[in-house]
């Protein structure tokens, strides 16, 4: 391989497995060798979901951090032998890991990400970064959404502004003005898919609801989703940032329970059009919004016209228009910021984040 190569490794919140991209970074572009994708079984999704819930003990926890480490090691040589490259070719790899918990905010801030990379440097034989969040949070930052540095690096141009939109089990947003003087922002919205996908497995034994089928045979209950929109974390000012241990199951149950008489598929489109509202209504103000989604949202036509019809004045599109596939935005991300670890540069937007400042991120596991 004639040009550096990173392994990106992500999981998100929606737990459904682990993506990696094979990617060179060029002058001004980026080149991907290969991606490969490693899905959860059953049984390990629900001893995350349950991890994630507080329903695990310390045991179980460092298993699970030890499973993951094999599968994220299993993930990263699928995409070497993907692109046949050998270990001495791969720069470094870059894992997210899995969240458990993300709790920036109260007395003692913390994030959780498990996938022992100990474990991926023995297993790969490449120098693995691991750890990118605790270092921002450290700094008094959210330690998240970090994506939005990569957004500006690959996604901004002085030509026009634009706003990425991820949405994955969390949605968050990242706009880019498109003048060098403004700051890029970014932080969660709120849920993505994982409210959606929470109650299509709670009521149907789905794990998605694929396109949005199930939510299209239902209504929006405007009663039910006022009182969900009621929820604090929708108005608080950015920085913010959120995950599963929030908007899960048990907050749609609680919620529906003082709306005794919706149908099950008005439930799933009322969350459809939840997750469209919360990201219209905190978008920035614009004469001319172009919107560029990514993310498994970007899967669910359903979704993408809700948000159409929450943001009827904005341009919609995918990543894919600007080069990148939507499905691997974050993988690469994660390739890019290992890079920007080993290059002794930050990875963190302050602006974002709501750090002090500008911070190498990650932890470095030698070969």
């Amino acid at each position: 391989m004639n040009t550096p190569a990173y392994i990106g490794l992500m999981s998100g919140t929606s737990m459904d497995g682990i993506d990696a991209v094979l990617v060179s970074f060029l002058p001004n572009e980026l080149k991907i060798h290969a991606t490969y994708s490693l899905p959860y079984t059953d049984t390990l999704r629900q001893r995350l979901t349950r991890a994630c819930l507080n329903q695990a003990t310390p045991d179980e926890i460092g298993e699970l951090d030890h499973e993951l480490g094999e599968l994220f090691s299993q993930t990263a040589l699928g995409v070497m032998d993907e692109a046949g490259v050998s270990a001495g070719e791969v720069t470094a790899i870059g894992s997210h890991g899995q969240t458990l918990r993300h709790q920036p905010s109260g007395k003692s801030p913390f994030t959780l990400q498990i996938g022992d990379p100990n474990i991926i440097a023995e297993r790969t034989g490449v120098t693995t970064i691991a750890d990118f969040r605790r270092r921002d949070l450290a700094a008094g930052g959210q330690g998240a959404p970090l994506v939005p540095a990569f957004h500006q690096s690959y996604f901004s141009t002085p030509a026009e502004a634009r706003c990425i939109i991820n949405i994955g089990g969390i949605a968050n947003i990242t706009w880019l003005p498109g003048r060098p003087q403004e700051p890029a922002l970014g932080f969660d919205t709120g849920p993505g898919n994982a409210l959606i996908d929470a109650w299509s497995h709670n009521q149907t034994g789905r794990l998605f609801d694929d396109d949005g089928h199930w939510a299209r045979t239902g209504e929006i209950n405007e009663s039910l989703l006022e009182d969900m929109l009621s929820d604090a974390y929708f108005g608080r000012p950015a920085p913010k940032s959120t995950g599963k241990e929030r908007f899960n199951i048990s907050w749609v149950e609680t919620v529906v329970a003082r709306h005794p008489d919706v149908a099950p598929a008005d439930i799933q489109c009322t969350l459809v059009e939840l997750t469209a509202r919360t990201i219209a209504m905190q978008l920035p103000e614009a004469d001319q919004l172009k919107l560029f989604i990514c993310g498994g949202g970007a899967r669910n036509s359903f979704l993408l016209e809700r948000l159409q019809n929450a943001a009827p004045a904005a341009r919609i599109e995918t990543t894919q228009v600007l080069g990148l596939d939507p499905q691997w935005v974050e993988g690469v991300a994660f390739a890019w910021l290992a890079m920007r670890t080993l290059g002794h540069e930050p990875g963190n937007l302050p602006a974002v984040t709501g750090a002090s400042g500008d911070r190498i991120l990650g932890a470095i596991y030698q070969a």
